[in-house]
């Protein structure tokens, strides 16, 4: 592999669910750049590519905080950025790991933009992941989108109001919700459905592709708090052709 940056879709949690060009990206490359929370703190995307890091590939952990305010969060970025210009301006092909889909709500894309703000010269490709959204679907046999369906991909509202007008739009539309970073609304967004009989037609996921991923039908799950990368797929109508 030539001199350049490769951000590598790895999907989200299980390992073969991987594509075959990123795999090849990662066994290819000679620095392995992935994100980390804190300093030493273990990273989800390393763990995933883990049989294709090789011994003698530096890894790169990059420090992505997880916090409300701005500035920090900017300058991490713009930190990532010059260490990863760096590497491939030593001549180095370099991958920066990305769970998920690189370019679905990914940290690695505000990197992109910082990178191609100072260092537009700089050889970039991306390899798209399979989102856990499809990987959530595929494990429930759930039907993401029929025929004239719309999909919004939307992190979940943050209050009741929010959410009864996204549903009251959707049910206009033909739209289907898939509703990410769930986590401690659940408690009060499960009350919300069963009270619109929406339960039934909702698929709950969490911690998808991992060992202990759950997949369920809502009605399922009990009202609580649940972990960050949980999300809920919502279905309020059916096209009029069906089998």
């Amino acid at each position: 592999m030539t001199a350049g940056l490769t951000l590598v879709g790895i999907g989200p949690g299980d390992p073969e669910l991987m594509t075959l060009a990123a795999v090849s990206a990662i066994e290819q490359a000679q620095v392995v750049a992935f994100p980390a929370a804190r300093e030493g703190a273990e990273s989800m995307a390393a763990a995933i590519a883990q049989p294709w890091i090789r011994q003698n590939q530096r890894r790169l952990p990059l420090l992505f905080p997880m916090v409300e305010a701005a500035e920090p969060r900017i300058q991490a970025w713009h930190q990532a950025a010059e260490a990863l210009a760096a590497e491939v301006a030593r001549g180095h092909a370099v991958v920066l790991l990305c769970e998920g889909d690189a370019s679905l709500f990914a940290t690695s894309s505000y990197v992109v933009l910082a990178l191609k703000q100072r260092h537009p010269r700089c050889p970039l490709r991306v390899i798209p992941g399979i989102t856990a959204i499809s990987a959530a679907a595929a494990a429930g046999a759930w039907p993401l989108a029929l025929q004239q369906d719309q999909l919004l991909v939307m992190p979940c509202p943050d209050t009741d109001e929010d959410l009864q007008a996204a549903l009251a739009e959707a049910a206009s539309q033909g739209r289907v919700l898939a509703l990410l970073k769930l986590g401690h609304r659940w408690s009060w967004v499960r009350p919300l459905l069963e009270r619109r009989d929406l339960l039934e037609n909702t698929l709950f996921a969490e911690r998808v592709g991992w060992a202990d991923q759950t997949v369920c039908r809502a009605d399922q799950l009990p009202a609580g708090q649940r972990p960050y990368f949980s999300l809920l797929l919502i279905r309020q109508t059916w096209p009029e052709v069906m089998p």
